[in-house]
């Protein structure tokens, strides 16, 4: 997954956008010290995970929430897996089909930025 998410900085930096994108590797135990400066340095944080929901975006929501990160006006967004059936296909296509590219995380942060038009037309 850290590939698309280096495609989406990729994408966002072509628009003047910054972004950090952060390996976790593992969902336990949580780098709750790189969480907590992600949190407090960025206004949003997104989750990608080739899990399906109840994984370590589940387990990054709890923490951020129970530390009063969210509080502070963090945004977070998770992209995980979607909770039905993908077809049998090629990788990339079944990373398409369930909101996984470079060009959904994108979308994500543009959203979140309130750049919807931008979002959308990354994916057209």
């Amino acid at each position: 997954m850290v590939q698309n998410c280096l495609r989406a900085h990729n994408l966002l930096s072509k628009l003047g956008i910054e972004v950090t994108v952060a390996d976790a590797r593992f969902c336990k135990s949580l780098d709750i010290k790189l969480i907590r400066m992600l949190c407090k340095n960025h206004r949003f944080l997104i989750t990608v995970e080739e899990g399906s929901v109840g994984g370590f975006g589940a387990h990054v929501a709890r923490f951020i929430s129970l530390d009063g990160l969210l509080d502070a006006g963090i945004k977070w967004r998770p992209i995980t897996l979607p909770d039905n059936y993908i077809e049998g296909a090629l990788p990339q296509e079944q990373l398409a089909l369930a909101g996984l590219t470079g060009n959904h995380i994108a979308a994500t942060a543009l959203n979140l930025l309130g750049r919807t038009r931008e979002a959308l037309l990354l994916m057209c």
